[in-house]
């Protein structure tokens, strides 16, 4: 079992990366592998940093059984509107794979054409809600929503249960 995270280039979220990221990683049957637009060292909103050596454009679906999109508010910036992103989330949800988001970053799910009737939340911001409203999203203000195939969560105080709803839906494909 592998475990796609996509993170922006810059100003990711630091929890909504590594809670999740160390939830995956305390299971010996889960790797996981962390992108982004570009190469290299990279730095979240609190400073923490992380290193990519491949980015969204080098991964296919067929090699993750989950994606995982994380906030932060470079997620508006740098992942909304990323075609390749949008394509892959699309190749995920097609073959029935996991798809989650946490924080603004359901908002590429939405732009993706995933959420249309589908339970979903998301971090409280204007641009944000009209979008996911935009997209046909069914809104919860729940920490974490789980519908189907995909996981929605609030933003960084839900990281940890985040990871771990991702984690039991991979678990039972």
């Amino acid at each position: 079992m592998t475990v796609l995270l996509v993170i922006a280039q810059k100003d990711f979220r630091d929890e909504e990366l590594f809670e999740p990221l160390q939830v995956f990683q305390s299971k010996n049957n889960i790797a996981t592998q962390v992108v982004s637009n570009e190469l290299g060292e990279h730095v979240g909103m609190l400073g923490r940093k992380i290193t990519t050596n491949k980015t969204i454009d080098d991964v296919k679906s067929s090699d993750y059984n989950a994606i995982v999109i994380v906030g932060g508010s470079g997620s508006r910036d740098y992942l909304w509107n990323n075609e390749t992103l949008l394509k892959l989330i699309n190749e995920f949800n097609d073959d029935k794979k996991v798809v989650s988001a946490i924080c603004i970053s359901p908002v590429v799910l939405a732009h993706a054409g995933v959420l249309n009737d589908k339970n979903a939340t998301i971090f409280e911001d204007d641009e944000s809600i009209e979008e996911m409203k935009k997209a046909g999203a069914k809104l919860s203000n729940d920490g974490v929503v789980v519908d189907g195939n995909i996981v929605t969560a609030k933003g960084p105080q839900v990281a940890k249960e985040f990871g771990e709803k991702v984690l039991e839906l991979i678990e039972n494909l």
